[in-house]
């Protein structure tokens, strides 16, 4: 089993059986949570284990309720507290996953002690697949320390497999302004040759009036597959539909093996549950009242069923190489 010496995780094995090696479903899941309501790992959590996951989460944050309500109270934890969670798995041989998601992580020491880590662990398991959601804001406006775009540019978004930016996040992964489908691609294109195999524009406002736009490019081959998927905005605000995806797609990119599929169930999957939610929420505000935050709360226990087997509705368009 992996030991430590002198401080150091080792990845040399003793011959003991750990239970782990055979275990291609294992996600270690580093995000927000709350107590009331469904965002970061509440959100995170569900889909995933009903996708055949077995999940661990770290929290970065523990707050009584998303922030979107106006009053929350919680903690903050630094990178103090997850190194000694990072290390009790060390000690125990239980720092061994299949998979890593990251989210929404407010501290610069938080994020650099879990970029490290994440080295840490694709040394000792090449095929470790790691999922970053750089969750640092939308619509042009930050909700986390503008001091976390350097070290996500540099030693988060470089180690990833897959990252999920939406529009305004990709902008500040690159540097680079994005007010078309061309210069997103370009975008995407900066990340591949950072060493992001596959990059998923989330959402953005790049699509005609009333869409939706993901585009999305996997490098195949010193080639790009690219797709774009057009989705149907509703007129509403929902919290955590960015981590809804990013599960999501981590789920289904594993069971099916290739992004195209994996995009049109993630996308199936986060059309019905807001859909649920805001039929949900306008029948309970009553007619011509405004649905309050935690009526807003995302529907995600009601679609269990959607999770399981997404209708697809919405198909991925390839798009050429230019």
């Amino acid at each position: 089993m992996d030991v430590v010496r002198n401080g150091l995780w080792t990845c040399g094995k003793d011959g003991n059986d750990d239970g782990f090696d055979d275990d291609k479903q294992r996600v270690l899941s580093i995000h927000s949570s709350v107590v009331w309501g469904h965002v970061g790992n509440q959100i995170a959590t569900f889909p995933l284990q009903i996708l055949g996951f077995d999940v661990s989460t770290i929290n970065s944050v523990q707050f009584s309720n998303h922030t979107g309500y106006g009053k929350w109270k919680g903690q903050v934890l630094n990178a103090e507290d997850v190194s000694d969670l990072f290390e009790g798995l060390r000690l125990n041989n239980l720092l061994q996953f299949s998979h890593v998601l990251t989210g929404y992580i407010g501290k610069v020491s938080f994020l650099e002690k879990v970029g490290q880590t994440i080295a840490e662990m694709k040394q000792c398991n090449p095929d470790l697949m790691f999922v970053c959601d750089p969750v640092m804001g939308d619509n042009g406006k930050f909700y986390v320390p503008q001091e976390l775009v350097p070290v996500y540019r540099d030693q988060i978004v470089p180690q990833a497999d897959i990252v999920t930016p939406n529009q305004f996040e990709l902008e500040q992964l690159t540097d680079m302004k994005v007010n078309s489908e061309e210069e997103a691609f370009a975008a995407i294109e900066k990340l591949h040759q950072s060493g992001t195999k596959t990059v998923v524009l989330s959402s953005s406002s790049l699509g005609s009036n009333g869409v939706l736009l993901c585009l999305a490019s996997t490098a195949v081959n010193g080639n790009r597959q690219r797709y774009r998927l057009e989705m149907p905005k509703l007129d509403a605000i929902f919290v955590g539909t960015g981590d809804l995806f990013a599960a999501s797609l981590l789920g289904w990119s594993h069971r099916d093996g290739e992004l195209k599929a994996a995009l049109e169930k993630t996308i199936a999957t986060l059309q019905a549950v807001i859909k649920k939610t805001l039929a949900y929420a306008q029948k309970a505000a009553g007619p011509g009242n405004k649905p309050t935050s935690a009526q807003m709360e995302l529907r995600l226990i009601q679609s269990k069923s959607i999770i399981e087997n997404p209708s697809i509705e919405i198909r991925a368009e390839n798009v050429p190489q230019s």
